[in-house]
């Protein structure tokens, strides 16, 4: 184990009593936001994705030593195993080095030099090998093996079953797979080609004719190119040179010139062609693609964090707006807690008349429930929905903005069990209504609702593997209502069931305790809720916020543990709770480096990080995280994108980061692309290093191609298209 700890801290350049002590912690079954959030003295302040890195790493390097161990005993039962053996199964890396050493002694199925075996041959080969410079002549040496009972009819059939032994010796050996596997990362390429002769224009036609060394390929272009291949469009090799590969065999097996050493070259000839350059493709491959899915996985996390923690666009009524052609535009009006007020359905794309419908109708349920914002989802018919919405604007004499909600995965949501559930008498669309409008209000809280892959925010996410995109995804939604909390009392049970040391069964038993009890009114009550119990409380009470509680504690992050040391602290710096009612508390951290970091800890009985946490705290209880970024876009007016043209400035928010750039909206229905060249004048290895989700920019128009409804945008004004 030690030695695990040992690497893990070298890996994430953290100390390894950090690092052991956070392995303790989450082998006592703590989560990673408590963790997080109230350990940091016992792991040095790492923060959420650093100690998810761990996790996985730390579950990683356990499944390699228990494959290590299994290898171990299955070639000890053959009594195989030596010193050597041993020692190389320790210091292999990877589990790949590990079943390359376990591949000689791997029960096979029926191959030719199994065959050879049987006849015999095996002793030839060991001699052949073996080289000797005053052996006889191959074929002298055969001879002595023919037996036509066996199957042996000469000596020419001796040296092929021996030269078979050898050419699977060759491929079973550890270190040559690992040197040829080493080569192809460094000289072999990726190629692709259109598999039809003559190709139709497809989003594949960049690639008709690709190749790119494998240690600049990039994870988009395998993933496309992988699909494209699937799909029978493309064909697709590894290509590498095969004297090289045949150089690096003969070097590690061919000792000077003696008589064998012609048979050994042609058998490292038919090793390498018959055995080891499919497998190794296959093997490059499968790591390509495997590289390919953790960077998109890593990008998908990267987006939906930002996407989760958009500013919440709070206590206003919001109308909803879900666009349709055929099935009209679904209509939910929701008050400042999100309750549905009023539902309807209009059809603005029906010509004038429908237009002058809806307006009418959506202008009187706009005053009679005194509405601020629309929330327009960007899907089918948005375009057209949002230009009523501007005449609908106009139409109430103002008063009234509008912000384009993304609306994937709404209705998915709608037509689920918990939609079901929450709104038994609603249509399925309206569903999606009420959905679009809390988006608005509180993205995180509305988002939690459904299952994160299919929030459109990643790329190729439907050909990843889908159990480890879960958990990515689980862990980034857990950990965004960690850090924002949650209020207990008015908390769905699909967010509270987000909060750490919660699930299913605890956060409904939770909803289902207030409406019999009334609301909480301390956090200690939730004790009282059955099958909660102290573990699950130690876990999830810093997150969940009780406002209705007389102590001020509990509308906090502060964790109930550290109760007695908020108290402390207040009475060192000579407040009460009453000023932390108040908002009257002076700087607390500013007295506490006055009176001496280390000191105020001793005095307060926690360590520093989590003394200046309560401080922090207690300056801004109830606080909302989400309240410090830049509020989303909200609009009176709508371009087209005819209206586009080269030169012009806008302001957009950022929809989507990917590897070659980032999607912006501009307002015009149709996202505009940001090159990664052109986002800033310098050069960004990835985009994700300048911009997230939900980030507010200023960009130019470069281009604008509207029957393809193609915008090209940039961040630098100094590479506008004259």
């Amino acid at each position: 184990m030690q030695s695990i700890i040992n690497q893990l801290a070298a890996e994430l350049q953290q100390s390894p009593r950090h690092v052991a002590q956070v392995v303790n912690l989450l082998d006592e079954g703590n989560t990673v936001p408590f963790i997080a959030r109230y350990r940091k003295e016992q792991h040095g302040s790492m923060d959420d994705q650093l100690i998810r890195t761990l996790s996985d790493r730390l579950h990683y390097l356990r499944g390699l030593e228990q494959r290590r161990q299994e290898v171990r005993q299955a070639i000890q039962a053959q009594d195989k195993l030596t010193p050597e053996l041993s020692a190389a199964l320790d210091s292999a890396a990877t589990l790949a080095e590990v079943e390359d050493l376990y591949r000689p002694y791997k029960q096979k199925r029926r191959t030719r030099a199994t065959i050879a075996r049987e006849r015999g041959l095996e002793p030839l080969a060991v001699t052949l090998l073996a080289q000797s410079p005053k052996s006889p002549p191959p074929r002298t040496l055969a001879a002595e093996y023919v037996n036509p009972g066996q199957g042996v009819d000469s000596p020419e059939a001796a040296l092929q079953g021996a030269s078979d032994i050898i050419a699977e010796m060759l491929s079973d050996n550890a270190q040559l797979r690992k040197e040829l596997r080493t080569l192809s990362q460094c000289r072999a390429t990726l190629t692709s080609q259109a598999a039809a002769k003559e190709p139709e224009d497809s989003v594949y036609r960049l690639y008709y004719a690709f190749s790119a060394p494998l240690s600049k390929v990039h994870g988009h272009q395998v993933l496309a190119i992988n699909r494209g291949e699937r799909e029978g469009v493309l064909k697709v090799s590894v290509d590498m040179d095969r004297q090289d590969a045949l150089a690096t065999l003969r070097q590690g097996v061919v000792r000077g010139n003696t008589p064998s050493t012609q048979l050994l070259n042609a058998a490292a000839e038919d090793a390498y062609d018959r055995l080891i350059a499919p497998s190794l493709e296959r093997e490059v491959r499968t790591c390509l693609t495997d590289q390919a899915n953790e960077g998109a996985i890593g990008q998908f996390a990267l987006n939906l964090r930002p996407l989760l923690m958009q500013p919440p666009v709070k206590g206003f009524v919001t109308m909803g707006l879900d666009p349709g052609y055929r099935m009209g535009c679904k209509v939910a009006v929701v008050d400042a807690t999100g309750k549905v007020l009023a539902t309807t359905v209009v059809y603005p794309t029906r010509k004038d008349r429908g237009k002058q419908a809806a307006i009418k109708t959506l202008s009187a349920l706009i005053r009679t429930h005194h509405v601020s914002h629309l929330a327009i989802g960007n899907g089918t018919a948005s375009r057209e929905t949002e230009q009523m919405a501007v005449e609908l604007i106009a139409a109430v004499g103002g008063g009234v903005s509008y912000a384009m909600v993304n609306e994937a995965g709404a209705s998915v949501y709608s037509a689920s069990k918990l939609a079901a559930e929450e709104f038994p008498d609603f249509d399925v669309n309206l569903r999606s209504a009420v959905s679009i409008a809390r988006r608005l209000q509180d993205p995180l809280a509305e988002l939690v609702k459904i299952d994160p892959r299919s929030i459109g925010v990643g790329q190729y996410q439907h050909d990843m593997p889908q159990t480890r995109l879960g958990e990515a995804l689980e862990g980034v939604v857990e950990d965004c209502v960690n850090a924002v909390g949650v209020d207990v009392n008015t908390a769905s049970a699909p967010l509270l069931q987000r909060v750490a040391g919660l699930n299913a069964a605890t956060a409904k038993n939770i909803v289902a305790y207030r409406e019999e009890h009334g609301p909480f009114t301390a956090r200690k009550q939730l004790l009282k809720v059955p099958k909660l119990g102290p573990k699950a409380y130690q876990q999830c009470a810093g997150f969940l916020r009780v406002p209705e509680s007389p102590s001020p504690l509990d509308h906090t992050a502060v964790h109930p543990e550290s109760y007695p040391a908020a108290e402390r602290l207040l009475t060192l710096c000579g407040c009460t709770m009453a000023d932390v009612e108040g908002g009257t508390l002076p700087d607390l951290p500013a007295l506490l480096h006055q009176y001496g970091l280390e000191q105020a800890a001793q005095v307060c009985g926690v360590g520093v990080p989590t003394l200046l946490d309560v401080a922090g705290e207690l300056m801004k209880p109830g606080r909302d995280p989400r309240d410090e970024l830049p509020p989303p876009i909200l609009r009176t007016d709508v371009l087209d994108i005819k209206d586009l043209k080269p030169g012009m400035e806008l302001k957009g928010t950022v929809r989507n980061v990917i590897d070659f750039g980032a999607f912006v909206d501009i307002g015009v229905h149709q996202d505009g692309l940001v090159h990664i060249s052109q986002i800033a004048d310098r050069f960004v290895n990835h985009p994700s290093e300048l911009l997230c989700v939900g980030d507010v920019v200023t960009v130019w128009v470069r281009e604008v191609d509207p029957q393809k409804r193609r915008i090209s945008l940039t961040m630098r004004r100094d590479q506008l298209i004259p």
